[in-house]
């Protein structure tokens, strides 16, 4: 495992469960809403955002955190392992809720209220997004390592399971 991709609804805890894989692989590890957002709240020229990931792509090791769509097939095809959290959109409304007021080091603001279009994009991302994300999985499973989450209990099992046997290694 040396190129990870982390996916998932908004709010199930991709960077959460990114930070903890960082930490006990060493692979370095890139927020793709660090890479997009500016602190002013706008964003960075998509030619600026798509040279930026190839720039990080282009590395022998990473873990690269988020969705973003446009981008998605690229990252599969350059990764060997997939995480996808795959979580209840009540857990991930909870999840998006709870950051509110929180720095976070994968947003370059702290967000100060749960934005509606944000909600939004929660509520929508079972019909929006899961069916493109379920796709491009299948399409790349004889070639990746693909780990799908249920739960924030599975994803820590595996990590810990996973720290466990590389101490024992």
């Amino acid at each position: 495992m040396n190129k990870v991709i982390v996916i998932g609804c908004p709010g199930a805890g991709k960077s959460t469960f990114a930070r903890e894989l960082r930490d006990r692989t060493a692979l370095p590890l890139y927020y793709l809403d660090m890479l997009w957002h500016k602190p002013d709240r706008t964003n960075i020229a998509r030619e600026e955002f798509d040279a930026g990931l190839q720039a990080i792509m282009a590395k022998e090791r990473w873990i690269i955190d988020g969705n973003y769509g446009r981008t998605m097939e690229m990252r599969l095809k350059a990764c060997d392992t997939v995480f996808f959290l795959d979580y209840p959109l009540a857990l991930c409304l909870a999840g998006a809720e709870e950051r509110v007021g929180k720095p976070r080091e994968d947003m370059p603001w702290m967000e100060t209220e749960f934005d509606e279009e944000f909600k939004q994009c929660i509520l929508d991302f079972e019909k929006d997004q899961r069916p493109k994300i379920m796709d491009l999985l299948a399409r790349y499973q004889k070639e990746k390592k693909i780990v799908v989450f249920h739960s924030r209990e599975e994803a820590d099992h595996y990590l810990t399971s996973f720290f466990n046997n590389k101490k024992d290694a």
